[in-house]
């Protein structure tokens, strides 16, 4: 169980990056949705101990995080968000020399880790090949690799899907659920799809502050009989602003299907749909600006 309290950082220029930010993280996957800027990266490095928080407390199992970097960093699995590689060193030697840094020491159990990790995320094919070559997704590949060196008991990846095309975004999906059945695995991301794929609980992160938090199912649930649709051309968008709380908007076929939140039918062609989680995660969104 991975326990958060309180948790805050300010920048040295003011910023308020995590605002008394509490969580708690069982086994499993976990999403955390935000925009950007919502602090969703100060709150992975912070839990990976790349940074010491202002105030709070992390708590992972019986390790205090802030307190014994040391010890959680030998059971953390991370993959930042940007993450460098050598520019001529071919993935298997250099997941080799991760593992020595990861205080494996055997030559013959650094073998068999190495070659179980390709085959696991199906770069045995290419393990000679230099990663700096390889392409979005199959660097996100390695990345995963690289972040199960020593089995963690703690994964942490940030923003894994960003511009990867549908199949290599499938695959890392995949690959992140197989590894989420008996580990914490922390999503952290924007694309609300990645979360309604993956997670059993996930938490929506925007200015600093958990906003809301629970099981996918149950917050779209909440939201039964309250997400109304319509089509309307482009010109309309602004009136209906005004008039109605709109909480998404998306183009098709030329024109703008607009999502309402209203708890009575807003009439004037507005037909009930479904909500998903990605009107739980912009009504909650548009919520916290009003708020503000």
């Amino acid at each position: 169980m991975l326990s958060i309290s309180g948790l805050t950082h300010v920048y040295a220029n003011g910023t308020r990056a995590l605002d008394g930010v509490n969580l708690e993280i069982g086994r499993g996957m976990f999403g955390l949705l935000g925009p950007n800027g919502a602090g969703k990266s100060t709150l992975m490095r912070s839990i990976a101990t790349l940074q010491t928080p202002t105030s709070g407390k992390i708590q992972f199992g019986d390790i205090d995080v802030i307190a014994e970097p040391e010890k959680l960093r030998r059971t953390l699995g991370y993959l930042p968000q940007d993450f460098g590689v050598y520019p001529r060193i071919s993935a298997y030697d250099l997941l080799d020399h991760m593992a020595v840094l990861k205080g494996i020491a055997s030559a013959g159990e650094r073998k068999t880790t190495v070659e179980a990790l390709l085959q696991q995320v199906n770069l045995w094919e290419v393990r000679k090949k230099a990663v700096a070559g390889y392409s979005g997704g199959m660097r996100q590949r390695f990345g995963i690799a690289q972040a199960l060196i020593g089995r963690p008991s703690l994964i942490i990846v940030d923003e894994p899907t960003a511009g990867l095309d549908p199949e290599e975004r499938n695959r890392f999906l995949n690959l992140l659920a197989e590894i989420g059945e008996n580990v914490v695995v922390i999503l952290s991301t924007h694309i609300v799809e990645d979360v309604a794929d993956l997670c059993r609980r996930m938490a929506v992160l925007a200015g600093g502050k958990i906003l809301v938090e629970g099981a996918p199912l149950e917050l779209m649930t909440a939201l039964s009989g309250r997400i109304w649709q319509k089509t309307i051309d482009r010109h309309e968008l602004e009136a209906e602003k005004a008039r109605r709380q709109v909480i998404s908007t998306r183009l098709f076929a030329g024109r703008t299907i607009i999502h309402v939140l209203s708890d009575q039918n807003p009439g004037d062609g507005f037909t009930p749909v479904q909500g998903g989680l990605e009107d739980v995660y912009f009504s909650t969104l548009a919520a916290s600006r009003r708020a503000a």
